[in-house]
């Protein structure tokens, strides 16, 4: 996924310049391994690594009470915020913020976010099929 880490990138920095009290993120593939970070906290390979731990429990929770398919997890703590979104089927996006942070803002800037990264992972997935 090289190729397309530097877009994914700066859609990060992107999500970032329009919702200040995001803290960090971390774009990655559902299976943990990372793909772009911004994040000035935790290492990105432990937040990638458990938010895929925590994709496949809440995909099984979805799909256990008839919600259908993956699409975010919230979590909120004592000091702020934990959200993962989903980015096509093969990547997520993970975002840190500020306890101060409006949720409503941060899933509609985070859900275009992983939009634009869902494009990208499968723009760069296509290139790297033959005759792609």
């Amino acid at each position: 996924m090289p190729a397309a880490e530097a877009e994914v990138l700066e859609e990060i920095r992107r999500l970032r310049a329009r919702l200040p009290q995001v803290t960090g993120a971390v774009a990655a593939s559902t299976d943990g391994f990372v793909i772009a970070q911004d994040a000035a906290g935790p290492e990105a390979e432990g937040v990638a690594a458990l938010t895929a731990a925590s994709l496949a429990v809440a995909i099984r929770l979805a799909d256990a009470t008839g919600r259908g398919g993956f699409r975010e997890l919230l979590v909120r703590g004592e000091d702020g915020y934990v959200a993962t979104y989903a980015a096509g089927p093969s990547a997520v996006l993970t975002v840190l913020a500020e306890p101060r942070t409006n949720v409503g803002r941060l899933h509609l800037e985070s859900r275009i976010s992983g939009a634009r990264i869902a494009e990208l992972v499968a723009e760069a997935w296509a290139a790297r099929e033959p005759g792609g």
